[in-house]
């Protein structure tokens, strides 16, 4: 569950800006500032069955956001390719240095 809710988080935070205010509200109440179901329902008088469709209808928006323009996979390969140029630069190996550079090129 924690896994689901990381990566949810993570998409949320790419493609929000695509998503309409109600659907922001509800993702942010939920995932971020962690209210219930019932809470959000309560808040926007509706009923809880209508937040939480509201949600997955949201969340499988995300996904498929994720899997046409891949920001968020791209930024976890980003993030792997930093992590080895450090530890590149620890051992000074200018050659490794030079292909994982490349790499992030790439991924640009």
């Amino acid at each position: 569950m924690l896994e689901k809710t990381t990566r949810i988080n993570f998409l949320y935070d790419f493609y929000q800006s695509l998503l309409t205010p109600k659907q922001r509200s509800y993702m942010s109440l939920y995932y971020l500032d962690d209210f219930s179901l019932g809470e959000i329902a309560e808040e926007y008088e509706v009923s809880r069955q209508a937040v939480f469709d509201n949600i997955k209808r949201t969340e499988a928006m995300l996904e498929e956001y994720e899997a046409k323009l891949l920001l968020f996979q791209k930024f976890q390969e980003r993030k792997e390719l930093l992590e080895k140029m450090k530890k590149v630069l620890e051992t000074s190996s200018y050659g490794e240095i030079s292909e994982l550079v490349n790499a992030l090129e790439i991924l640009e």
